[in-house]
């Protein structure tokens, strides 16, 4: 049984960039450039296209970007995607055979040989209204209905005629607006699309309770609060720092608590690990007393967003055994 070639699809595989075989996303910020690459490889002598096709998170298409050859022979096609906005993207490659590009490839090599001359030109006629027919303005139509023209003109040598299919214009319009068979597209893959600072920052560490403490001796200490800790913002803006990132600020556990140094002898003062988090006066969805209240920490979030700050805060799930 034969089988018609167009209907045979074009192997593509290895699509990159590609997390646990698309099971997890690959990362990317807005307005990085995402090199997307793919093994894109047929039989015979076909001459291949490809196209690296990114879509939005809306689900519609956002742009194609044409994919070349990384190395002649290697079947590794690449191109770069520039996602523009936050979201869950999808990106997928999509091959095809051209058979314009085909015909002139082999056409030079034959009309110039002048072996099957006539019917190499009558092929390439019948490629050419084709092109014309699918050309996306007026301006290709008529450089491509200019080429067909002369390329039917049998009062013309061949290699004039040949020439007229072949000239730079011709070919960087069929180029940018290929005739397409055997189209086939990968199967999509996700791109996780962030925020800048999702790719680099600066991060200040940054203990509230430090930060406007009292420690007399004989006197029991007085703990930096979230309202003291907020007058060292704008000095933390100064240095260029881009986030303020708190330790846990909940209430800590009083059993096995340690003291200065990580020793396991506590003074009756010593306020013990932050990450060792829940006592009496709550766990992970409350704040320690010592350092204020909710209201007090959402003051210290609004100063720090004044001065261009954002906070990060230490999400630790382990417990005090309290």
């Amino acid at each position: 049984m034969s089988v018609d070639p167009s209907h045979i699809r074009i192997p593509i595989e290895d699509v990159r960039p590609c997390v646990h075989g698309g099971l997890r996303p690959a990362k990317a910020v807005v307005g990085e450039a995402v090199e997307v690459s793919a093994l894109v490889f047929a039989e015979g002598s076909a001459v291949l296209g490809a196209e690296a096709v990114l879509y939005a998170p809306d689900g519609r298409t956002l742009r194609r970007a044409a994919m070349h050859e990384r190395e002649p022979g290697t079947d590794r096609w690449t191109t770069d995607v520039t996602p523009d906005a936050m979201g869950h993207w999808t990106f997928a490659v999509a091959a095809w055979t051209d058979p314009m590009a085909a015909w002139q490839r082999d056409a030079v090599i034959k009309v110039h040989a002048d072996v099957d001359t006539g019917v190499t030109l009558e092929d390439g006629i019948l490629l050419f209204e084709r092109a014309v027919a699918q050309a996306p303005d007026d301006t290709a139509r008529s450089t491509l209905q200019t080429a067909l023209g002369l390329l039917r003109d049998d009062t013309r040598s061949s290699l004039d005629r040949l020439a007229a299919a072949t000239a730079p214009e011709v070919r960087a319009l069929l180029s940018a607006h290929p005739l397409r068979e055997r189209r086939t597209e990968s199967v999509a893959l996700p791109l996780l699309v962030e925020r800048e600072r999702a790719l680099f920052g600066s991060w200040y560490e940054f203990f509230p309770r430090s930060e406007g403490a009292v420690v007399r001796e004989g006197e029991s200490p007085r703990s930096g609060t979230f309202r003291t800790a907020a007058e060292r913002l704008p000095a933390i803006a100064a240095m260029g720092f881009d986030v303020v990132y708190l330790p846990p600020i909940h209430p800590i556990g009083t059993t096995f608590r340690k003291g200065p140094n990580n020793s396991l002898s506590p003074g009756p003062h010593d306020v013990g690990v932050p990450w060792a988090i829940g006592s009496p006066e709550g766990g992970h969805d409350a704040v320690h007393p010592d350092l204020g209240t909710l209201e007090d920490f959402d003051a210290f979030v609004h100063r720090a967003r004044d001065l261009h700050l954002e906070v990060a805060l230490d999400f630790a799930l382990q417990c005090s055994p309290d």
